[in-house]
């Protein structure tokens, strides 16, 4: 028999939790709930299982599943072999709690459905566009396994699509000096008017917040 005398309540607490969402998954028996976000993102969006969004950037990928990443939930990326795990390590993303299949080829979207057996969140990069008939198939799935997709891409009838409208990076002097932070500003459709909310992504102390404050670095402009 195993030993407990050795481990923490909390430790015991959130290895059981983990393994009661893990058969819930496999026996299709959750419910939807919401997400762990980043601090600095709980006013701009908060991600739902059961829910698909939609966004344009890697770095909103990532930021929007970090939050959830380091509360302890499993998280696979899936088709985006150019999104670097050093950089999704820089946005808080746990990677020793992360799959990665980078090269699913034209089976993606059954790796995905896969993958919801074991992960709360997949960020997938569709190589092809995406038919209402596969939206609607991988929806059900969602729901049934108590899990979310964020796609790089486009997704039909996705509940929220993020976009980034304007963006700059700081610390640049003149074509010299270290890239510090980036200011975005990020466009949110869900369901309501569309939202316009400036954000740093990340800012000059490496953490997404929304943009409240004028940082004194010179302004680099980045398409």
């Amino acid at each position: 028999m195993f030993d407990y005398r050795g481990v923490s309540p909390q430790a015991t607490s959130s290895r059981l939790h983990e393994l009661q969402q893990r058969v819930q998954r496999m026996q299709g028996s959750a419910i939807s709930r919401t997400l762990e976000s980043l601090p600095g993102l709980s006013g701009v969006i908060q991600l739902r299982t059961g829910e698909t969004y939609a966004v344009d950037s890697p770095s909103l990928a990532m930021a929007l599943v970090a939050g959830a990443s380091q509360a302890g939930e499993w998280i696979a990326i899936v088709g985006a072999p150019d999104l670097g795990l050093e950089s999704a390590a820089g946005f808080g993303i746990d990677l020793e709690r992360t799959v990665v299949v980078p090269h699913p080829g034209e089976l993606w979207l059954s790796v995905t459905a896969g993958l919801l057996d074991v992960a709360t969140i997949v960020i997938a990069k569709p190589p092809e566009p995406v038919s209402a008939q596969q939206a609607e198939r991988l929806k059900s799935r969602l729901l049934m396994k108590d899990a979310a997709l964020v796609c790089w891409g486009e997704w039909p009838r996705c509940d929220a699509t993020l976009t980034v409208t304007e963006s700059s990076w700081l610390g640049l002097r003149r074509g010299h000096g270290r890239l510090m932070a980036r200011r975005v500003v990020v466009s949110v459709r869900q369901g309501g008017p569309v939202r316009r909310i400036p954000l740093w992504l990340p800012g000059p102390d490496q953490q997404v917040a929304e943009r409240d404050a004028v940082v004194p670095l010179v302004a680099a402009k980045a398409g």
